[in-house]
C-alpha cells in the first residue's frame, strides 16, 4: 500500500514492490532517460523493466494467433480425412453383388410399394422405407422389381440409388462419432481411435452398403447423440443461436430415429435422462430467476417433445396419403380402415346393411392383426384332436374366407326367389357353411392344437349336412343395434350350442402343417375379449338393397392409433421360424457367429457379415 505524502513517482515504485531512490522528491523527466556511458538511475530501470514485459507480451500474441489458426486448420483437415475415408470404404464396390442380399428382399420391396402407392404392413414405423422408396424414385427405379428372395439378380433394374442412399447415411456415422468423442473427451487421440475402429469395423461397413433400415436408424441415433453433446457444450450460452440450433436438431433426430424403428426409443431415453439432469441442476441454481428456469423448461418441451411429436405424426400422415391403393397389408387392419383403400372390395362399395340367411359373408376378428375366419381342405394331422378339416384365421383376402350363413334346421336355399328374405337376429341359432368345401363350422370336446383347456374348431360334414356340433348361437355384444345384425358395425359373438364355448382366436401361429396361420379355438371362458368378438365384413346377397360404406371411413387420429396397435401386436408376435438361425445378446460383443448376406444359390459373389474381432470388443468396452 502507498503512504500519504509519498511523491507519485515513488508510489509507482512502491506499488511494484521495489526500493525507492536515494534522493528525495520527484524525479525529473530527464533522469528517466538512460544516458550513454553512465549507469541508468533506479527509477529508469524500474520503468524500463515494466515496459519490457508488456512489449514482449504484445510480440507473443502474433504466434499464439497463428497457432490457433494452425490448430483449426488441422482440426478441419483431420475431420475431412476421417469423412473421406468413411465415404471411400462405404462406397467401395457398392454395386457388388448385383443381386438381393439378406433383408433387401423386404425393404427393397417396401420401397417399391411406396413408388407404386400400394398399401402394405410392416412392424416398423414408415420413415426408413419411405426414404428408400424416395431414393429409388429419384434415381430412376420404377418399382417393378419383385424382390422375391435373396440371390435374385437385379438385371436391368436400377438399384444403386437405394444402396447409395443407405451408404451415404451410413458414411456419416464415423464423422458423427469422431466429433462426439472429441467434444466429450477433448482428446484428439481418443476421437481418432473411435473413428478408426468404426471405419474398419466390417460389421458396420457391411450394414451400410445394402438396402436396409440399419444405416438409416444409426444415422439418426448418432445425429441425436452428437446434437445432445453439442447443445450441452453451449450450456454457458443458453438461448444463443447455436444453443437453439443443436437443441432443435436433437428433437428432429429423435423423431427420425423413432420414425425408422421403435428401438429408437433407447436414444429418446438417453436424451430424456440428460434433460432431467440439466433441469435438476437448473432448478437447484438459486442465482437463476423463476422466469429464466421457466424459459429453459419451455425450450426443452418445445424442442424435445412437441417438435419430435409433430414430425412423427407428419411422417404417418405422408405414409397414409401416399399408400392409398389396396395391397398385401389390408387384412391386418379393420374393415373401416380398408374402406379408404382404392381397389379394396370395401372401397366406394355398397353392400346390404342387414345380415340375412343365405348371404355369403366374411367374418373378421376384431383383435388387431388376427384376420378372417378361414378354412381349407387340409386336415389336422394325426394326434392333433380329431382328424377333420382345419379352421384358422388368415390375414389376407382369399376365397377360403367365404362362408354361407344358414338356418341350423333347414337345408333349403334361402336365395330361392320364391322364399321371402329372412334377416338374422340377435340370439338366432345358425350354422356357417364353408363356401369352397361345403363343410360346416364345427366344435367338440377335443383339445385345441396349441391352447390348453380350449376346444378344437374344425370343418365337418358333407354338402352342409353334419350334426348338432355345427350349431352356433349368434349374439350382438351389448345389443346396441336392436334385433337385426348390421354389417361392419355389429360386434358379434358365436356361442357353441352344445359345449357352451365361444368362438375365438388365440393369436398363436400354427406349425407348418397349419401353413403358419393363426389358431382358432372355442374357449369355455365366456369373458368378452377382442379375441372372441367378430364382425361381418363382406356381405353378398342379391335379394337385398345396398348402402354406401363411405360413412365408415376412419379419421386420421383413428388411423394413427390403429396403425400403432397393429405394429405393436406384430412386434409381439415375431418369433423365429423353424431352422432359422438366431443369436443371443451375449453373442454380439464376442462376435460369436456371423450372418450370410447373399443368397444360398450358386452365385459368383457372396457376402458374409462378420464383425471385426478387434473393434467389437473395443467398442463394447
Amino acid at each position: 500500500r502507498t503512504r500519504p505524502g509519498v511523491p507519485p513517482a515513488r508510489r509507482v515504485i512502491l506499488r511494484k514492490g521495489r526500493m525507492p531512490p536515494a534522493i528525495g522528491g520527484g524525479l525529473a523527466g530527464s533522469e528517466l532517460r538512460p544516458r550513454r556511458g553512465r549507469c541508468v538511475p533506479q527509477a529508469a530501470r524500474a520503468v524500463s523493466r515494466d515496459v519490457v514485459p508488456q512489449a514482449a507480451a504484445r510480440k507473443l500474441k502474433r504466434p499464439a494467433w497463428s497457432s490457433r489458426r494452425f490448430q483449426a486448420a488441422g482440426w478441419w483437415a483431420t475431420l475431412a480425412v476421417v469423412t473421406l475415408l468413411s465415404f471411400a470404404t462405404r462406397f467401395h464396390r457398392l454395386d457388388q453383388p448385383a443381386h438381393i442380399c439378406w433383408d433387401e428382399t423386404h425393404f427393397g420391396k417396401m420401397g417399391s410399394y411406396y413408388i407404386n402407392r400400394t398399401f402394405f404392413f410392416d412392424v416398423h414405423p414408415p420413415l426408413g422405407k419411405m426414404l428408400i422408396g424416395l431414393a429409388g424414385y429419384l434415381s430412376g427405379y420404377d418399382g417393378t422389381f419383385l424382390f422375391q428372395k435373396p440371390g435374385d439378380r437385379y438385371e436391368h433394374h436400377s438399384y444403386m440409388g437405394m444402396r447409395g442412399f443407405c451408404a451415404f447415411l451410413g458414411s456419416w456415422l464415423i464423422p458423427f462419432a469422431y466429433l462426439t468423442v472429441l467434444d466429450l473427451s477433448k482428446s484428439f487421440p481418443a476421437a481418432l481411435l473411435t473413428a478408426a475402429l468404426l471405419t474398419f469395423d466390417t460389421g458396420c461397413l457391411t450394414l451400410s452398403q445394402y438396402i436396409l433400415l440399419d444405416p438409416i436408424l444409426m444415422f439418426f441415433i448418432m445425429a441425436a447423440m452428437l446434437s445432445m453433446v453439442k447443445y450441452n457444450s453451449c450450456a454457458n450460452r443458453p438461448f444463443s443461436a447455436p444453443w437453439w440450433f443443436w437443441l432443435s436438431l436433437t428433437g428432429i433426430s429423435l423423431a427420425g430415429a423413432l420414425g425408422v424403428k421403435f428401438v429408437g426409443l433407447f436414444i429418446i431415453v438417453q436424451v430424456g435422462l440428460n434433460t432431467i439432469s440439466d433441469l435438476w441442476h437448473l432448478f437447484g441454481d438459486l442465482s437463476l430467476s423463476l422466469v429464466t428456469v421457466g424459459k429453459h423448461l419451455t425450450a426443452r418441451i418445445l424442442c424435445l417433445i412437441v417438435l419430435p411429436l409433430v414430425l412423427y405424426v407428419t411422417i404417418f400422415a405422408v405414409h397414409v396419403m401416399v399408400l392409398n391403393k389396396s395391397g398385401p397389408g389390408d387384412g391386418f387392419f379393420s374393415s373401416a380402415f380398408q374402406a379408404r383403400l382404392s381397389g379394396n372390395s370395401l372401397h366406394n362399395a355398397s353392400i346390404p346393411e342387414h345380415l340375412a340367411y343365405g348371404s355369403v359373408i366374411t367374418v373378421k376378428n376384431l383383435r388387431m392383426a388376427i384376420g378372417y375366419l378361414h378354412s381349407h381342405r387340409h386336415l389336422y394331422p394325426e394326434g392333433i384332436g380329431a382328424r377333420q378339416q382345419q379352421v384358422t384365421t388368415y390375414l389376407h383376402k382369399d376365397y377360403n374366407n367365404l362362408w354361407i350363413i344358414k338356418k341350423y334346421n333347414a337345408n333349403t336355399d334361402p336365395l330361392d326367389p320364391s322364399f321371402p328374405v329372412e334377416f338374422v337376429r340377435h340370439g338366432d341359432i345358425i350354422r356357417l357353411e364353408h363356401k369352397e368345401t361345403t363343410r360346416n363350422l364345427h366344435s367338440h370336446y377335443h383339445e385345441a392344437p396349441l391352447t390348453r383347456k380350449h376346444y378344437q374348431v374344425t370343418g365337418y360334414g358333407i354338402n352342409g349336412t353334419g350334426d348338432s356340433n355345427d350349431f352356433w348361437r349368434i349374439e350382438v355384444v351389448n345389443r346396441k343395434f336392436g334385433n337385426r345384425i348390421k354389417v361392419l358395425r355389429s360386434r358379434i359373438r358365436l356361442i357353441h350350442l352344445v359345449t357352451g364355448c365361444v368362438l375365438g382366436s388365440s393369436g398363436k401361429i400354427l406349425p407348418k402343417w397349419g401353413w403358419e396361420q393363426l389358431e382358432v379355438t372355442c374357449t369355455p371362458y365366456l369373458k368378452e375379449t377382442t379375441n372372441s368378438i367378430w364382425n361381418i365384413e363382406e356381405h353378398i346377397n342379391p335379394k337385398l338393397p345396398n348402402i354406401s360404406l363411405d360413412v365408415l371411413q376412419p379419421s386420421f387420429p383413428e388411423i394413427l392409433l390403429e396403425s400403432h396397435m397393429v405394429m405393436i401386436r406384430g412386434n409381439n408376435g415375431l418369433k423365429p421360424k423353424d431352422n432359422e438361425f438366431t443369436s443371443k445378446p451375449w453373442h454380439w460383443p464376442i462376435n460369436y457367429q456371423g450372418l450370410r448376406f447373399s443368397g444360398a444359390n450358386d452365385t459368383d459373389f457372396r457376402v458374409y457379415l462378420l464383425g471385426n474381432p478387434v473393434s467389437i470388443p473395443a467398442l463394447s468396452a
